[in-house]
């Protein structure tokens, strides 16, 4: 009988995890995984589909002294599909303060610690960047094994341009800051990729359209799951779907296009719209502000729109 695959790390001089070689099982078939170089190994993990790791990934889990995982429950799924029986700890941002003076006092002394998040790579929107910034400064060796990211996943599914983009991570929850920093991304020469709760998902659209005008959009939902969802059109229709009553379980990846010369044109015409809503109950003072803080437009531009529609709007009577 033939002997088993072995998963082959390249040699390096540097100091090596002392645990015994561990083993893994994908595909039916059982490999070994070779000691792991001293220091912290950020791995990233399946957002959805448990297929969706590497070899290199199940190898250094496998060999590791510990998994550090936002919420072990979640990762212990992963490990046990896989056949993998390290060791776990938890590390948030509740406990992150306490936990990582000694996660570095174990990784100077020698060992190798693997650092996940609950899903995708290792510190995007996740409290791990501390701690890779702590070992660094330990003089602490980090190696980063990319793999899933629902970042790059929306953005490469959405069919918008690729070239140059700006992840926004969540919005403010709160519907005044949120507006506030949809005026301040407004400018963002780029696609815009951002993430999103299924609770508020329809607000935060509907908000977007406001902030942003017709920009073309994707909506990625359960992105590699079963019931996986992508929605295209412009935000203000997409808005509409949500407000009338499209899923809103799971995750979500919102995917927004730049601005160009046509959205331009568009957001006039959304200003407009948002300034005659506004005068309807509040002064021009008062609408001049509110609709200036929404958009991002210079607070002269907005006046001076203003002033022309209640012109017009008194001229009409």
């Amino acid at each position: 009988m033939s002997e088993p695959p072995r998963v082959v790390k390249k040699a390096t001089s540097a100091k090596t995890n002392d645990r015994s070689p561990s083993r893994f099982t994908a595909f039916g078939m059982a490999a070994e995984a070779e000691p792991l170089v001293a220091g912290l190994h950020v791995v990233a993990t399946p957002i959805g589909n448990l297929k969706d790791i590497s070899f290199r990934a199940l190898g250094t889990l496998a060999a590791a002294a510990t998994v550090i995982a936002e919420d072990t429950r979640v990762t212990k799924t992963l490990l046990a599909h896989y056949g993998i029986t390290t060791p776990m700890m938890a590390y948030h941002e509740h406990n992150a303060a306490q936990a990582r003076p000694q996660l570095i006092a174990r990784l100077k002394d020698g060992a190798a610690i693997a650092l996940v998040s609950d899903a995708g790579t290792p510190l995007i929107s996740d409290p791990g960047f501390k701690l890779v910034r702590a070992a660094r400064e330990a003089g602490v060796s980090v190696t980063a094994l990319p793999g899933a990211s629902a970042v790059l996943a929306a953005l490469a599914g959405s069919g918008l341009p690729t070239d140059r983009f700006f992840f926004e991570g969540f919005l403010p929850p709160k519907e005044s800051g949120r507006r506030a920093r949809i005026a301040e991304l407004k400018r963002t020469p780029g696609t815009l990729v951002l993430f999103e709760t299924g609770p508020r998902i329809a607000s935060a659209l509907a908000d977007l359209a406001a902030g942003l005008g017709r920009r073309e959009s994707a909506i990625c939902r359960e992105l590699t799951k079963l019931h996986e969802e992508i929605r295209r059109g412009d935000l203000a229709t997409l808005a509409d779907a949500y407000a009338a009553g499209a899923e809103t379980r799971g995750e979500f990846v919102i995917v927004i296009a730049p601005a160009d010369d046509r959205t331009s044109e568009a957001d006039a015409t959304d200003i407009d719209t948002l300034l005659r809503q506004a005068l309807t109950r509040l002064s021009v003072k008062e609408a001049v502000a509110e609709i200036a803080a929404v958009t991002g437009e210079p607070r002269r531009a907005v006046y001076q729109r203003a002033l022309a529609l209640t012109k017009e709007r008194d001229d009409g009577r």
